[in-house]
């Protein structure tokens, strides 16, 4: 992708400060953080959408994501906790549109805020009513 800001990252086009690097992604450190210390690992390969990537590629992000965390909470960077945050779609807050999953450090008192109103509680009707629904499109999903 010509336009695409991570792109021309991995193509070592632009700077980075990159934590890990494999055949299949890179962890680097984002020029915008929300915390010290905030890592975005993202696929070496194009995928828009979360919808267009493969679960290998899926599994591994994850599986980066996961030894990164451990890292940040060892190196000495101001950590009480983790925050993993994926936007896919423009409705999800996404502004770069290749797959990128941050990794950023949380403590007491920090910038980083989620506003949602976590006091709406729907009725066990309406939940079993959606998990029927999100059960049978994932039944017709192909292994």
């Amino acid at each position: 992708m010509n336009d695409c800001i991570l792109c021309s990252i991995i193509a070592g086009e632009s700077p980075v400060s990159s934590i890990h690097e494999d055949d299949v992604a890179l962890a680097l450190l984002t020029i915008g953080p929300i915390n010290p210390g905030h890592v975005m690992v993202i696929p070496k390969k194009h995928f828009t959408y979360l919808d267009d990537m493969d679960e290998d590629t899926g599994m591994h992000l994850m599986k980066i994501a996961l030894r990164v965390q451990k890292a940040i909470r060892n190196s000495g960077v101001h950590c009480e906790g983790i925050n993993l945050f994926l936007a896919d779609g423009e409705a999800a807050f996404q502004d770069v549109f290749h797959v990128h999953l941050h990794i950023f450090p949380r403590f007491k008192g920090d910038s980083f805020k989620i506003n949602a109103d976590f006091t709406v509680k729907p009725s066990r009707e309406e939940l079993d009513e959606v998990a029927e629904k999100i059960r049978q499109a994932y039944k017709s999903l192909p292994l």
